[in-house]
């Protein structure tokens, strides 16, 4: 007779026991073990019972030793390309993320990151994060405050709503500014006072010639970038980013790092509108909405209006400040006119990929349902699979209409943090007390997700969740009390309904029988702590597909 325990029919690899297991499935909320295989979960449930039907000899058991684990955190919106950059620049996000508190700090900061890393004369220097919107008594940074600290180097400060930068006197020549450049529409060019010469700051289409002449990577530059950029996402719990507005050279970049397996996290592309045929040219419709190599191409992304922060947000009634450059009476401006925006549109309902597309007044909500009207004519309410990225300053009558034409926010309640302040001064306070209005959107039935859009705010998920359930302000006062959600629903925003903007629920979001073991422990239960602890929580571990990819320790 044989006295061996019996070997199971199924032998997990893993057995995660010993802490707060968060499943964010409603029928089973918590379990007190996980069983993972070859890369998935295959059991869920209480520890002597996943022990009895899944451990063998061969199986590593791991004790939580009371830390939480929950699904891995699926990006719903950021700048995934910045990060394979911002791995080299100099950062002067504002405090607490960073030391740019002033003109003189944020200089001071990037002349130490050119001294630390020897930066020679004639080469450029690209910093990241500069917000306007702090910057005490008014005083911006211009050219000049810039030739004075680097009189030999091209400086590019690009601004924390990736919507413009300011240059200094080398720079403005190197991307082909001068007082001869006409704003395009859409445009800000900041002249200085009583003359016609560029004095610094590009906004919005302005801008695009920056950003066409992108630095030239070589492969083994993209690869070790790709890895310092991913891991960027894997320390704080990432298992699944976003990339938000791909231009063509980014997309090559990108797809060429795949190919070369270098991808640690699944990585989801939306094609810019205006690079869309290009990258169709190269990668055919057959092949999106499908991973390779952890890389998907997920829909296409289009553009209606700037950052309220910038005031290039475009409302229906005007700033309270006046427009960037002292214009009166502004409502801020469409990035393209209503009837490219309708073209726009239409095409991609006639591609029938998904749509991602950046509205942040509520103008520029407004412009999108004309587009919606003019382009989905006589189907109105058919699913087409949008995702309104930001949505921040939608009115109470604008979420009804979300949900009668099928669209899902994707939120950014970070901004009752960061830039709260700004949103006080330039729009009141009943519309900044409805910034990304969670609250009301979940009890109408919608599921909205949540995001950083870094390199806009920092990649910081216990940040972000925190700021969708205190929904504080850098001043400790609370932004629209009525619109808090409570920390379940958060962490939804960033799992389950973040797997669902992509049509991955499947195999992602939850922790369930047959879904990825995309996984993520942190020290404290988000569930439990006191709420405005939620912020110091820290990531402990990352895995991805039952390999961990970040660790703590």
């Amino acid at each position: 007779m044989n006295c061996h325990a019996k070997e199971p029919a199924v032998s997990a690899d893993t057995i995660y026991s010993g802490g707060n297991i968060i499943t964010m499935n409603d029928a089973q909320p918590s379990v007190q073990a996980i069983a993972i295989k070859d890369g998935k979960i295959i059991g869920v449930g209480n520890t002597a019972k996943i022990n009895e039907t899944f451990k063998s000899k061969n199986t590593e058991l791991i004790n939580l030793n009371g830390k939480s684990l929950l699904p891995g955190f699926i990006d719903a919106h950021s700048h995934y390309f910045n990060s394979l950059q911002v791995a080299n620049q100099a950062q002067v996000y504002a405090p607490p993320s960073g030391t740019g508190k002033d003109v003189d700090s944020i200089l001071a900061a990037i002349k130490q990151y050119a001294d630390t890393n020897k930066i020679p004369k004639g080469e450029l220097i690209i910093a990241y994060g500069y917000d306007d919107t702090v910057m005490p008594n008014g005083r911006l940074l211009n050219r000049d405050d810039i030739d004075k600290i680097f009189p030999d180097n091209p400086v590019r400060i690009d601004h924390v709503s990736m919507h413009g930068t300011v240059l200094n006197s080398l720079a403005l020549k190197k991307y082909g500014y001068s007082d001869k450049t006409v704003t395009p529409a859409g445009g800000v060019i900041v002249r200085k006072e009583g003359t016609n010469e560029p004095f610094g700051l590009i906004m919005e289409t302005a801008y695009l010639p920056v950003l066409a002449q992108a630095e030239v990577m070589s492969p083994e530059q993209e690869i070790a970038a790709t890895k310092a950029g991913q891991l960027l996402y894997a320390q704080n719990g990432i298992t699944t980013a976003h990339e938000g507005a791909t231009h063509l050279n980014q997309f090559e970049t990108i797809q060429r790092a795949s190919d070369a397996n270098a991808n640690i996290i699944d990585v989801i592309v939306y094609p810019f509108i205006t690079d869309v045929d290009a990258i169709l040219a190269k990668y055919p419709i057959d092949q999106w909405g499908k991973y390779n190599n952890r890389f998907k191409v997920g829909g296409i992304k289009v553009t209606i209006d700037g950052s309220p922060q910038g005031r290039t947000g475009r409302f229906t009634t005007p700033y309270l400040t006046g427009g960037p450059a002292g214009e009166k009476q502004w409502i801020g401006e469409l990035t393209f006119p209503q009837d490219t925006i309708n073209k726009m549109v239409k095409k991609v309902y006639d591609l029938n990929v998904p749509l991602n597309l950046h509205a942040n007044g509520d103008g520029a909500i407004d412009a999108f349902f004309d587009a919606h009207q003019s382009a989905a004519e006589g189907d109105l309410n058919k699913d087409r699979d949008i995702t309104m990225i930001h949505a921040q300053f939608a009115r109470k009558d604008q979420l009804s209409k979300f949900i009668e034409y099928k669209i899902r926010p994707s939120f950014y309640t970070l901004h009752t943090y960061y830039f709260a302040d700004a949103h006080l001064k330039n729009r009141g306070k009943k519309q900044t007390d409805y910034i990304s209005p969670m609250r009301d959107a979940i009890d109408m039935g919608i599921r909205p997700t949540n995001h950083t859009d870094f390199v806009v705010a920092p990649l910081d998920q216990m940040m972000m969740l925190s700021s969708a359930v205190n929904r504080l302000s850098r001043n400790n006062e609370v932004i629209g009390e009525a619109q808090q959600i409570t920390p379940l629903e958060g962490l939804k925003t960033m799992t389950l309904w973040a797997a669902e903007q992509y049509n991955e629920e499947m195999n992602k979001g939850s922790l369930e029988v047959g879904k990825l073991a995309d996984l993520v422990i942190l020290d404290n239960n988000p569930l439990t702590v006191e709420p405005t602890k939620i912020k110091d929580i820290k990531i402990v571990e990352t895995i991805k597909e039952g390999n961990t990819i970040y660790s703590a320790k």
